[in-house]
């Protein structure tokens, strides 16, 4: 596995075929976010996230894409990720982003959980088509 440089607008993609795959997107993310000096609190939040999002991605979809991008600046450091798929689609969003609403049977704290882990969260459903962009910014820490 080729290993993430932190360079501002490097971006890494990651196609999601299998649960392999999610932990390599997993993995990705959490280095970023180490190279980029986050703490283990902000690691462990952006790995969640994108290991929600990969797994369903499997379970909804079949296969899809996971990018991971690097847009920090001088002053912010800002991963976003970007996961995408062709599968059904989500019919209700509003429904889909309660607390507790699952169609697997689990605890539907999936997407929920994920909005309130991110700075940003953006949703874009429609039959084969989902695109979930995720993004977690902090000022970058000064050097003296």
């Amino acid at each position: 596995m080729d290993t993430l440089i932190p360079q501002e607008n490097a971006e890494s993609t990651i196609p999601i075929r299998d649960s392999t795959d999610i932990l390599k997107a997993r993995h990705r993310a959490r280095e970023l976010a180490a190279a980029l000096r986050l703490g283990s609190a902000d690691q462990t939040r952006l790995a969640t996230a994108v290991s929600e999002l990969t797994r369903n991605v499997l379970q909804y979809a079949g296969e899809g894409e996971c990018r991971i991008i690097n847009a920090s600046s001088d002053h912010e450091v800002y991963i976003q990720v970007v996961v995408e798929d062709h599968g059904p689609g989500i019919p209700d969003i509003e429904l889909a982003m309660r607390d507790g609403y699952s169609t697997s049977g689990g605890l539907g704290a999936g997407l929920p959980g994920v909005q309130r882990l991110m700075d940003e969260f953006h949703l874009t459903s429609r039959p084969g088509y989902t695109c979930l962009m995720i993004a977690m910014k902090r000022p970058r820490a000064l050097s003296f």
